[in-house]
């Protein structure tokens, strides 16, 4: 057998633990890869074998990281994102400044975009790559520099800044309240509720934002989707009432598409943050948007 220079097991062998030991999911680290679980199953055998150590522990519900597991997938993930990196700044070399973010689509349609013109206009040298996901912790991009998130501003393996605090009002179009009229909390618990559910859904529901705002128990009459930028769409045509957070329907609030339906605001425990890496220092670029974001909670 030849030897291998760095004395390595097979790359594909680690690719297929990195993937899994980040998941902590065979399937879904099988579909990353596009391949089959039993190949990546099979990959993950073969590397412990040749390891003589147990990496994984296998569960009826999945799988968890041995002590040793965790150690070689901490060094993975390191050496994984250096090579990313470099591949990145050599497929960029001689272009203009790069850096990339990614953001929900709610986020990005109606917060991020209306506010992007000032930074192309005072940044021009700077290329900002958007990628838009809906589940952010899905997204297999280790090379991502920045992101904006909703929720508590922990999150592993990331450092996370506050853009801004929101609040949070019941909304819905005009049409709809002309022939549903909604005097109070207790007609608000009765109405239509458009609500958003999902995997990665931390946000404020229909629930907590009566049980806050002080409604009388009512059995919900909700409608759900998984999407917040199509609940709003809902609520706009005249479908119920959707859940709004000052900073994202402030300009719908503004323009009349929508109205706010009682008097009822409730602060968010949850805020906006910008989140990076943990593991590896920002980009000048990276940076200076990260800067922007900040000063535009302020």
């Amino acid at each position: 057998m030849a030897t291998r220079h760095y004395n390595l097991p097979s790359l594909t062998a680690l690719a297929a633990f990195e993937a899994v030991a980040r998941q902590l999911n065979v399937t879904r680290a099988a579909e990353e890869l596009n391949v089959t679980p039993g190949a990546v199953s099979k990959q993950i055998r073969q590397l412990e074998a040749e390891l003589g150590r147990v990496l994984l522990r296998r569960h009826s519900t999945g799988v968890s990281l041995t002590a040793e597991g965790e150690a070689v997938a901490a060094s993975l993930h390191d050496a994984f994102d250096g090579i990313s990196r470099t591949l990145q700044s050599v497929r960029t070399s001689g272009e203009r400044a790069h850096v990339s973010i990614v953001t929900t689509m709610a986020t990005m349609q109606l917060w991020l975009m209306p506010r992007l013109g000032s930074f192309w206009g005072e940044h021009q040298d700077i290329v900002v790559e958007h990628i838009i996901s809906d589940r952010l912790h899905d997204v297999p991009r280790p090379d991502l520099d920045l992101r904006i998130r909703y929720g508590a501003g922990d999150w592993p393996g990331e450092i996370s800044a506050k853009i801004q605090d929101d609040r949070v009002v019941a909304v819905a179009s005009p049409a709809f309240l002309e022939t549903r009229p909604i005097p109070d909390l207790e007609a608000l618990s009765a109405a239509p509720l458009l609500s958003v559910e999902g995997a990665d859904w931390v946000w404020m529901t229909w629930t907590s934002f009566l049980r806050e705002a002080g409604a009388p128990f009512h059995r919900l009459n909700v409608r759900r989707f998984n999407s917040y930028v199509i609940a709003l769409q809902a609520a706009r045509n005249g479908q119920g009432v959707a859940l709004g957070w000052m900073s994202l329907v402030r300009p719908l609030l503004r323009s009349g598409e929508l109205r706010q339906v009682t008097e009822a605001e409730i602060a968010d425990p949850s805020a906006f943050y910008v989140t990076w890496s943990d593991r590896r220092p920002l980009s000048p670029e990276a940076v200076t948007l990260r800067d922007w974001l900040l000063a535009q909670g302020r």
